[in-house]
């Protein structure tokens, strides 16, 4: 009896053992899989209000210029809309910016059809969660897009980011007042203009009379201007004029609003406002493009250097 039942209870022990050494079996070899999501690029493409063009990760050098004219866009039922100026944003088509073209989207291939720039393809690869890259084969270019809703993007960081875009979108700037200082030469200007690089210069200056026509204005400076960051602070810029063969000016730069800006003259204590006068809308590739900073800086060192 004693022998059937230490036979019994080897049996029990075995049964639990074989028991048990399947069970972990079972948890090695057969893992929970997590289910692998499938998403449509449109349905990429529309789970994000904005696409913020981020031109400093992208290759961009002018090949495609509404895509560096943007600074954000947007693909709605078919239809592309821009970001394409600071004045304005995010007030000017509710957010979204101005409707630039159509667009259809397939296999991970994003067709663009722009209203003055043309047709282009693009190869789309999902980098994150809020970030895509948009490769065009014909140019070897490739574009870095930051999703964004309207709710939680900021438009006043992307406006002081952009200053020295922002003071192109006016065909002049006309002098309103001239407050305290000392006597100085850049009373007499009346007049800036600030234009795209390159050429003989990106700004000009006019000492004609306040209030003449801005078509007709006579040029009697120009030069290269800069736009800095002040340390501390995302909203006060330093503008750097640098006149050819006659030295620089330096003031620091407040937006007042999308039409006013003020110019604290350091050298002479001088607070100058200026009106931007002729507003000019960006919609195809006339006007700034926007370049990477890296780039900026290499090309204000170069001017530095001669």
């Amino acid at each position: 009896m004693k022998i059937l039942k230490l036979i019994f209870g080897f049996a029990l022990l075995a049964t639990v053992f074989t028991s048990c050494y399947v069970e972990e079996t079972v948890v090695v070899t057969d893992p929970y899989i997590d289910p692998v999501s499938s998403i449509s690029l449109n349905q990429l493409l529309n789970s994000y209000e904005l696409w913020y063009v981020d031109i400093n990760r992208s290759n961009a050098s002018g090949q495609i210029p509404f895509m560096q004219i943007a600074f954000t866009l947007s693909f709605r039922n078919g239809e592309v809309l821009a970001n394409n100026n600071l004045v304005g944003i995010g007030d000017q088509g509710y957010g979204f910016g101005i409707d630039v073209g159509y667009y259809d989207a397939y296999d991970f291939v994003l067709d663009i059809s722009h209203d003055l720039d043309g047709f282009n393809t693009f190869d789309v690869t999902q980098l994150s969660d809020t970030e895509i890259e948009l490769y065009n084969p014909g140019s070897g270019l490739r574009y870095v897009l930051v999703g964004y809703q309207r709710s939680n993007f900021d438009y006043n960081l992307l406006f002081y980011e952009n200053i020295h875009y922002f003071v192109q979108e006016y065909a002049a700037w006309e002098k309103l007042a001239a407050e305290g200082g000392t006597p100085n030469e850049f009373d007499n200007e009346n007049f800036l203009q600030f234009l795209p690089g390159g050429g003989d210069g990106n700004f000009r200056s006019s000492q004609d009379p306040v209030g003449s026509d801005i078509y007709n204005l006579y040029w009697d400076y120009t030069g290269v201007f800069n736009v800095n960051d002040v340390t501390g602070t995302n909203y006060l810029k330093y503008l750097t004029l640098d006149y050819d063969y006659l030295g620089n000016e330096y003031f620091e730069l407040n937006v007042i609003n999308d039409n006013t800006i003020e110019l604290f003259h350091e050298t002479s204590g001088t607070v100058y406002t200026f009106r931007g006068r002729g507003y000019i809308q960006n919609k195809a590739g006339r006007g700034k493009l926007r370049i990477p900073k890296a780039t900026i800086e290499q090309q204000m060192k170069k001017i530095a250097s001669l």
